[in-house]
């Protein structure tokens, strides 16, 4: 959690960079956790209530809707878990930006291992969701490409890709459940991860990289490849499917545009930091600051990722749209019947809100793009 080592640089920069040119004194950054105590908590709470009403929609339409899930719905189930899991984070994180850690060690470990956990499998499960999504269109165009990922990427296999990627991520959200402590700081608690001595610098660094890589560059390439790929075959479609298709081909634009737009500056600025704690390349004051703060503000948007999730993924889905819909119709519909005849909910007849479709006998996609 990016908070907690914003907290870490307080004293990493106390341990490793006492080499400021223009200090003789350990920096002081107050005016950074002001700022923190400010920002970050208004930040996290549009964060979560954004994303808590998305990502609980969506749950609440495929608890209805078991019959149609594909691997694409299965991974939008199980991103919606890791969205809220990672969201359910961020209240701790705003009270320790404000107010220093009060929960005690227990609760720091589990929350920031949480964080790191759900993070990165949030990550990793785009990338699921880019590669179904071409294997699914290789399929229908007979392309002789990725054989045993066409294996491996069948409805009876869903439980091992998704067991794989939890356990991927749990073991990068190892180290915060192992070496998260709170320690006393600036006259507050502030819950960190404590490196030995013996790994400090390269343990912290090696694993900021291998962050990156799976939860970054890895996702990044398989979209970019698989969505160029999609892309090639929408356009060689004939002349009289192009409209709808360019519409679709605009929709995996914005989906690969918002994931750049929010990690990028995120994870360039750990790549940095990790060659920071190995190479010592912030020697001034002003500079640290500065690069605090960027972490502050790069996270944040890095997070606003969770709220933008269920719309990239779901609700740009024309039958997604047409089911709330139907549902919202028929539960006005429900509560004016109730209304009229005053019975009580327990002697009516139950909604329906399997939100079938049209095509559920052959088992599509109901928020395919």
């Amino acid at each position: 959690m990016e908070v907690s080592e914003a907290d870490y640089d307080y004293h990493e920069n106390m341990t490793f960079n006492f080499s400021y040119d223009d200090y003789s004194a350990v920096c002081e950054k107050g005016d950074i956790r002001s700022f923190a105590g400010l920002f970050l908590p208004i930040m996290y709470t549009v964060c979560l209530l954004a994303g808590l009403t998305g990502n609980t929609l969506v749950l609440a339409v495929y608890a209805y809707h078991k019959r149609l899930k594909t691997m694409t719905d299965a991974f939008l189930s199980h991103l919606a878990v890791a969205d809220l899991l990672l969201l359910f984070t961020l209240p701790f994180w705003a009270a320790d930006a404000a107010r220093g850690w009060e929960l005690g060690e227990v609760i720091c470990k589990m929350v920031s291992a949480c964080y790191t956990v759900n993070f990165t499998c949030c990550m990793m499960l785009l990338a699921c969701i880019s590669l179904d999504r071409y294997l699914a269109l290789a399929r229908v165009q007979s392309v002789d490409q990725g054989g045993w990922l066409k294996r491996a990427f069948v409805r009876r296999h869903c439980w091992k890709v998704c067991l794989a990627v939890w356990a991927t991520a749990f073991f990068l959200g190892l180290p915060d459940l192992i070496l998260s402590e709170v320690r006393w700081a600036s006259n507050r608690n502030v819950c960190l991860a404590v490196y030995p001595p013996s790994m400090a610098r390269g343990g912290k660094a090696a694993l900021e990289v291998v962050e990156v890589l799976l939860g970054f560059l890895l996702p990044l390439l398989v979209m970019l490849i698989c969505y160029w790929s999609v892309g090639q075959v929408l356009r060689s479609l004939p002349v009289e499917n192009r409209g709808r298709k360019w519409k679709a081909l605009r929709v995996l634009l914005i989906v690969v545009g918002v994931f750049v737009v929010t990690q990028l500056p995120y994870n360039v600025l750990k790549v940095y930091r990790a060659m920071d704690s190995v190479y010592v390349l912030v020697t001034h004051c002003g500079t640290s600051k500065v690069l605090d703060q960027a972490a502050q503000m790069t996270e944040s948007l890095a997070l606003a990722h969770c709220c933008f999730n269920p719309i990239l993924y779901a609700f740009m889905g024309s039958s997604f749209k047409q089911h709330m819909m139907k549902a919202a119709k028929k539960f006005g519909e429900k509560r004016r019947t109730r209304r009229k005849r005053g019975e009580a909910p327990a002697e009516e007849e139950g909604v329906d809100m399997s939100f079938n479709s049209h095509n559920a006998s052959q088992g599509t996609n109901t928020f395919s793009i």
